[in-house]
């Protein structure tokens, strides 16, 4: 048996990146076989936070939007950041997102809904940082950015910042119900 703490903000969606950032720095200070660390950062400004907080020896992958998720042609992620953070050895992913994608044009278009759908309002019934862990982690696997069956970090939020933090296995997206929660680093309590 193991006792943990989890950091709890007021609500989800306010900037709590430096508090987060602190908490994983913290985990991984009595972790020794955590490796990577995954990001979900669209303009990348917290995934350079993070790199400029945690040590060498760790991977950091940051997951920004695909482009065309703010407008047709849109990067949401400047190339001169992706420079910067590759300068940092940060590798970033621009991509579909896992939970939604192709489906939601299809939902949009025609009504309804995928279950990607539900999978989605499931996690979020966490936290919206929950779901977007589970989904970039989906994502950077099916990247061959981590690998699958080791623990890594997830860090996820809504809006600006982040606010949620997870210790999970990641799977490739054929596998997404192998995919296991261990612990909960932080996250906002409402």
């Amino acid at each position: 048996m193991a006792r943990k703490f989890i950091t709890y903000f007021d609500k989800q969606g306010d900037d709590y990146t430096d508090e987060l950032i602190m908490a994983v720095k913290d985990k991984l200070d009595i972790s020794e076989n955590i490796k990577y660390v995954l990001i979900a950062s669209s303009s990348g400004e917290s995934a350079l936070k993070l790199a400029e907080a945690l040590d060498d020896d760790i991977t950091i992958v940051n997951v920004s939007h695909n482009v065309g998720f703010s407008g047709d042609n849109v990067s949401d992620i400047s190339d001169e950041m992706i420079k910067k953070l590759e300068g940092e050895g940060i590798k970033t992913f621009q991509g579909i997102h896992a939970f939604s994608g192709a489906a939601r044009g299809v939902t949009n278009k025609y009504g309804g809904f995928s279950p990607l759908d539900v999978v989605a309002d499931t996690l979020r019934m966490f936290s919206h940082g929950v779901k977007v862990a589970a989904e970039i982690s989906i994502m950077a696997c099916d990247a061959g950015l981590v690998p699958v069956g080791e623990e890594i970090i997830a860090i996820g939020g809504r809006a600006h910042g982040v606010d949620t933090a997870v210790i999970l296995t990641p799977v490739n997206s054929k596998h997404l119900f192998n995919m296991k929660f261990h612990e909960i680093i932080a996250m906002p309590r409402d």
